[in-house]
């Protein structure tokens, strides 16, 4: 993707598998990035709970639904391989941190013109 180019323009230059693949693939990013966000709050709301048993519980049951998460993100990401395999969608190549980024550069400097302050 160009830096002028839009998000529509994108979009546009994809067929309806790339779309469906970027999107299952940057969920799951998503899914697993905040799981492992939730269990370190869970654990510095443990560390910060002062002995108090009420905040030890909320604690650990942040932790403990973080790990869900995480292991139901996981198993996303086995169960979507396996059907993507069977319907001819390939996710797994498009969770790429790199592209990623680049995709969340171009969409910035899109949005912001691409102009700089010189």
């Amino acid at each position: 993707m160009e830096n002028n180019d839009s998000i529509i323009n994108a979009a546009q230059r994809y067929d309806v598998i790339e779309i469906i693949n970027k999107g299952l693939a940057y969920g799951i990013i998503v899914a697993g990035g905040l799981s492992v966000l939730f269990i370190f709050i869970g654990g510095i709301s443990f560390i910060l709970s002062g002995g108090q048993e009420e905040k030890i519980k909320k604690a650990v049951s942040t932790i403990r639904y973080a790990i869900i998460g995480l292991v139901i993100t996981v198993l996303a990401v086995v169960i979507v391989s396996a059907v993507g395999r069977v319907m001819g969608l390939d996710v797994i190549k498009y969770i790429n941190f790199s592209d990623i980024i680049n995709t969340i550069t171009n969409i910035g400097n899109t949005t912001s013109g691409g102009n700089s302050l010189d």
